[in-house]
């Protein structure tokens, strides 16, 4: 009977022996994806910051400028491209907008970034888009893969349209997180206008051609990204843009057309942190918890196995015979 039982435990141990490696090199793999569906929130604050009128062409100081950014899963087009590309891709629809301290909007850019579900890398399809322009990115963007590395990794950038290296400066500590930290120098580079401008009667898409004024640009990128779901949980611009040359400014060389630091709002970066302690839960599950959970209950199964074989082959104590009474004549 104990051999018996000890077989038994020797298959559930080398069972759960072999699961711990399954789960963690194959299933996680597979089952850690960002949702099709997902939608997202965020806003950032630059305050103080210098802001353009766009109605006399002279920057001013303002209180506060706002940037909102919004990413919303479009199923229907994650489910059109899976058709073609063979793999869970995911679709964003983001739009990135800017307000003055009077809640009016300045300029707004949209995107379409197609990704792998699991990777984060970019899928490259129909549709791959930054103010309605095609584009063809390399590197990620928005968010960094699962199981993030302590590497420098391609960022695109969608005011330049290009990809450039983002470098890992270290790991921190944020809000109760170890995260890693990045950045990211864009230097002053040519860039297109937004296609929607407040500025009264002009075309945006026709504006440097018509008056030879061109726009630049140039920021520090800094990112704090928790590892494990790869999900930045704060980050932060030192951003610039400038208007040079051209009629438009009336035979000035130059005008800041915007300068601040921004920084995400302070509820906003509560919640994002509280969404992503939840969620990296979930992936240690699947990397740490339980891998290493059935790794050490297939130790403990053989071992008891061992000890039951152990039990089984000693043999057991002759019982004592009784003393004979002496025979007497």
């Amino acid at each position: 009977m104990r051999r018996r039982a000890g077989l038994v435990l020797v298959a559930l141990a080398v069972f759960f022996a072999a699961l711990a490696p399954l789960l963690r090199w194959y299933a996680f793999p597979r089952l850690a994806k960002i949702p099709a569906g997902q939608y997202q929130e965020m806003v950032l604050e630059a305050k103080p910051a210098t802001l353009l009128d766009y109605g006399t062409l002279k920057a001013k100081e303002v209180d506060d400028v706002t940037i909102v950014q919004t990413l919303k899963g479009n199923v229907a087009e994650s489910e059109r491209i899976e058709q073609t590309a063979g793999r869970d891709v995911v679709v964003w629809d983001s739009l990135s907008y800017v307000q003055g301290p009077d809640g009016k909007t300045v300029s707004q850019i949209p995107e379409r970034y197609i990704f792998d579900a699991h990777t984060q890398e970019p899928v490259h399809a129909t549709g791959e888009s930054v103010d309605g322009e095609p584009v063809r990115r390399d590197g990620i963007e928005f968010k960094w893969p699962f199981l993030t590395e302590k590497r420098d990794y391609v960022y695109f950038d969608a005011q330049a349209r290009t990809s450039a290296p983002i470098h890992y400066k270290g790991t921190r500590r944020f809000r109760g997180l170890e995260v890693y930290y990045f950045e990211q120098t864009i230097p002053w580079t040519k860039v297109p206008y937004p296609k929607k401008m407040p500025i009264p009667g002009i075309d945006a898409t026709t504006l440097e051609k018509q008056t030879g004024t061109t726009r630049w640009y140039t920021t520090k990128r800094m990112f704090w990204v928790e590892p494990v779901t790869g999900a930045p949980v704060n980050g932060e611009e030192i951003h610039q843009e400038e208007l040079r040359g051209g009629s438009l400014l009336g035979g000035r060389d130059k005008v800041t057309a915007f300068a601040g630091h921004v920084k995400m709002r302070p509820d906003y970066i509560d919640s994002t942190v509280e969404l992503v302690t939840s969620e990296r839960r979930l992936v240690l599950l699947l990397t740490s918890y339980l891998p290493w959970g059935f790794l050490a209950l297939g130790g403990s199964l053989l071992g008891l196995a061992l000890w039951l074989e152990a039990r089984a082959r000693r043999p057991d104590t002759p019982a004592q015979a009784p003393s004979a009474e002496p025979v007497r004549i």
